[in-house]
């Protein structure tokens, strides 16, 4: 369990995702129509189960549900991106690890709020002495992520193609992370 306090937004946790008692919620989310981007859209929840217990089985992949306040609120998946299909795409040096992050559906505006859950992600991934870098491959249309990951310190290489997507290839060291909090403070 990762655990982090983001002074006027909240406590925020990160823990293992349970697909067994947990599928329904992350079914609602990842089928919504702001996610789309996730590409899970069409999936049933029996699907959705299968998914995440496969990934949370894995010995190169995870799942982490986020809390906020000690609700859900979000949803990150980790893994080693020599076994996915964007370690094709560069290649993965020790210390990369790969990271996809889903904010659940809003009930009530917080501003500052998904800044707050991909500086959590990040902190919880920089934790980690092992992991010096984070890859991300968000779509190419996703203008709102690309942004947030540039706030965090992630540097854009290039568009790659994927079978579900054309993807942006970025990448975030520790220091490139360490850098963004320590401008956002002096500003």
């Amino acid at each position: 369990m990762f655990e982090r306090d983001e002074p006027g937004v909240g406590r925020f946790v990160l823990r293992p995702l349970a697909p067994s008692s947990e599928a329904a919620l992350i079914h609602r989310w990842v089928t919504s129509p702001h996610a789309r981007f996730w590409n899970m859209t069409d999936k049933t929840l029996d699907e959705i189960e299968a998914f995440y217990s496969g990934l949370m089985a894995s010995a190169h992949a995870t799942a982490e549900l986020g809390l906020h306040d000690g609700r859900p609120a979000f949803l990150t998946e980790l893994y080693d991106p020599a076994h996915d299909q964007v370690g094709k795409h560069y290649g993965p040096a020790p210390g990369d690890r790969g990271m996809h992050v889903l904010v659940a559906p809003a009930e009530t505006r917080v501003p500052g709020f998904t800044l707050a859950v991909m500086r959590t992600v990040m902190a919880r991934l920089f934790s980690d002495p092992s992991v010096g870098r984070v890859v991300v491959e968000p779509d190419i249309r996703n203008d709102k992520i690309h942004a947030l990951n540039r706030k965090v310190g992630f540097v854009y290489d290039r568009p790659v193609r994927f079978r579900e997507k054309t993807a942006c290839l970025a990448f975030c060291t520790r220091e490139g992370f360490r850098a963004s909090l320590e401008g956002d403070a002096a500003s």
